[in-house]
């Protein structure tokens, strides 16, 4: 598939690793401006950011604000809209997790999570929305998870996201359907990420399990092919969905799970 985004900008939260840093290289190897977000060690992430620059030809930024918060968010998008004129594609990916029985899940994990994971999206997307609506053109992307079609034990808030998520994205791809701008859910099973592998102690804990048996028995349990998804697989999705042979897909969840949603 060729495709070329020279021109156009694309803002990624959660991108210093992980998913979201596969979105930026992909986006910006096909001449995108690039703005990433998240958190890390400064040195790595300015490393990064010079390697998107020198991959794109155009320019990429770093935003380091919080997402939990409104008024950084608001903050992030302002400087994207300084450095670029607005964002013609938004990937909201930040996310967090946290594993605990439902009357043990500490009230502010709750919180952040819910903020993290579903409101930031809200909040970058009612601020990229006027920009894309004046160009006539536009892609709004989720990350969104397996956990936004089912569930599992121990995960109430990052599922009650990823869901929200789901409904969110489908309500935006209505309201936005005559403007030239899509809006869709890639939902993958369990990709090999820093996120993935943070949550295993807890659910060691949570389960009374061995390392291994949470490898293989919880996170590999549910995907029929028994292996994790790449972030590159999923970030291949993504620049198809920002691609023209895309336009015609909005609304939609693209599961990249190995099978794990179809049983």
């Amino acid at each position: 598939m060729s495709t070329s985004f020279a021109g156009k900008t694309a803002l990624i939260t959660g991108s210093t690793s992980g998913i979201g840093l596969a979105y930026a290289k992909l986006l910006a190897a096909e001449g995108a401006n690039i703005v990433i977000n998240g958190f890390g060690d400064a040195d790595e992430i300015e490393k990064e950011r010079l390697e998107l620059e020198k991959a794109s030809g155009a320019k990429a930024i770093y935003s380091g604000h919080d997402l939990t918060k409104v008024e950084e968010i608001e903050a992030m998008m302002t400087e994207a809209a300084d450095a670029f004129g607005g964002v013609d594609i938004l990937i909201n990916n930040a996310g967090m997790q946290h594993v605990a029985p439902v009357e043990e899940f500490p009230v502010e994990k709750w919180n952040l999570i819910i903020a993290l994971n579903l409101n930031s999206a809200f909040h970058t997307t009612r601020l990229a929305v006027p920009y894309m609506k004046e160009r006539k053109w536009g892609r709004i992307i989720q990350t969104a998870s397996a956990h936004s079609l089912t569930a599992s034990p121990f995960k109430s808030a990052y599922v009650t996201a990823k869901h929200g998520l789901a409904g969110f994205t489908k309500t935006i791809a209505l309201e936005l359907a005559t403007f030239g701008i899509t809006a869709n859910c890639i939902s993958p099973g369990y990709v090999w990420t820093p996120l993935v592998e943070k949550q295993i102690p807890d659910t060691m804990k949570a389960r009374n399990m061995t390392r291994e048996q949470v490898m293989n028995d919880v996170l590999l349990a549910g995907q029929p092919t028994k292996q994790f998804v790449t972030v590159d697989q999923v970030a291949a999705m993504a620049l198809y969905l920002c691609s023209d042979a895309a336009a015609n897909i909005t609304g939609a969840n693209m599961s990249i799970d190995g099978g794990w949603t179809a049983q």
